[in-house]
């Protein structure tokens, strides 16, 4: 691989001078300019990123952790931060910790030793010590989706509880007096807020929960298909509240193995708005905000504090959600025929 050095000896000139050339850190002559960009054509150089982040103490390069890239939600997420970064002259480097707690170690680790100029952390574990090492980072960071106790940053993400409250309102309106809901896993911050959501909506109303309609999954389509097969028995609820769109889709899936019709017999309703979710059939009624637009406005926070390091205290952006209606929802089954 060709060095600064060979581009200098090819041009016939100073290593230093083509280091201004390429850094424009002191007027060079047209000619001398010229010879240096005919000498880095010819042997194909590139400039040393690393060399070039020592010099001036920063690398143009910025952290994701999130994970599961698998799941859209996280895709989506990735694309809103790498368009808002771009734009920006940043990269991102994205890491897929596979919910492993020891691989998300690793990856911050492995991130800090590459010298990151900033951090995004999207809904990682709450494993004592996880938290403990984010706590300890001093990189500029922004914290995506749910607050992690300890670690002091600036943060992002949807109003869930909120969204869980609209939800279940929703089917409310249509008069639906018996529903489910399908959980994320109970002992994260997310699934608490909307299942917070949930029972709020039903008090507010007066609707007694029945013993048995709250089920803990995890946030995947396999997960709601699972939990899905419990509660479409017999004695099913007339509607669900999957507590994300992954789940809603496997709820989709269990619901037409079993013949039942959505929305006239059954109506699900899912939570993220994740763009898969208008595709599905039939097309999954659902809350949320735009995904990538979080991800720009988490992209657009970590470079203001990287801006500005010496800013005081933390900030916070929840967003405010809003119902996507699509065509899994409707008025309960007794209700349908006179609603059409």
């Amino acid at each position: 691989m060709a060095t600064i050095k060979d581009v200098a000896a090819l041009a016939g000139i100073s290593y230093t001078t083509v280091s201004h050339v390429l850094n424009k850190t002191r007027p060079v002559s047209e000619p001398v300019r010229r010879k240096v960009e005919a000498a880095i054509a010819e042997l194909d150089y590139v400039p040393s990123a690393v060399a070039r982040s020592l010099k001036a103490r920063c690398t143009a390069t910025i952290g994701l952790l999130v994970p599961n890239s698998v799941n859209p939600y996280f895709a989506e997420l990735a694309r809103g931060i790498e368009d808002g970064c771009e734009r920006n002259g940043y990269c991102v480097i994205l890491c897929n910790s596979d919910d492993d707690p020891r691989k998300q170690r690793s990856y911050l680790r492995v991130l800090l030793e590459k010298r990151i100029d900033g951090l995004i952390v999207a809904s990682v574990g709450e494993e004592a010590d996880l938290l403990d090492s984010l706590a300890s980072v001093r990189t500029p960071m922004v914290i995506v989706d749910r607050a992690l106790a300890g670690v002091d940053a600036d943060l992002v993400r949807i109003d869930h509880e909120q969204g869980a409250y609209l939800a279940t309102r929703h089917l409310l309106e249509l008069g639906h007096q018996d529903i489910a809901c399908i959980n994320g896993p109970a002992h994260t911050s997310v699934a608490k807020m909307r299942l917070a959501g949930f029972h709020r909506a039903l008090a507010q109303a007066g609707v007694p929960l029945r013993e048995g309609r709250v089920v803990d999954s995890d946030f995947t389509s396999l997960g709601g298909y699972g939990a899905a097969a419990q509660l479409l028995g017999h004695d099913r609820p007339t509607a669900i509240f999957a507590a994300n769109d992954m789940i809603g889709m496997g709820v989709l899936r269990a619901a037409a193995e079993r013949n039942i019709c959505v929305p006239s017999e059954l109506s699900v309703i899912g939570f993220d708005d994740i763009q898969m979710s208008q595709y599905v059939y039939p097309a999954l009624t659902t809350v949320g905000q735009s995904i990538r637009e979080l991800g720009e406005m988490a992209s657009e926070l970590l470079l203001r504090r990287i801006g500005e390091p010496q800013r005081s205290g933390v900030e916070q952006r929840i967003v405010a959600p809003s119902i996507v209606l699509r065509e899994s929802t409707g008025p309960r089954p007794d209700l349908f025929n006179d609603y059409r």
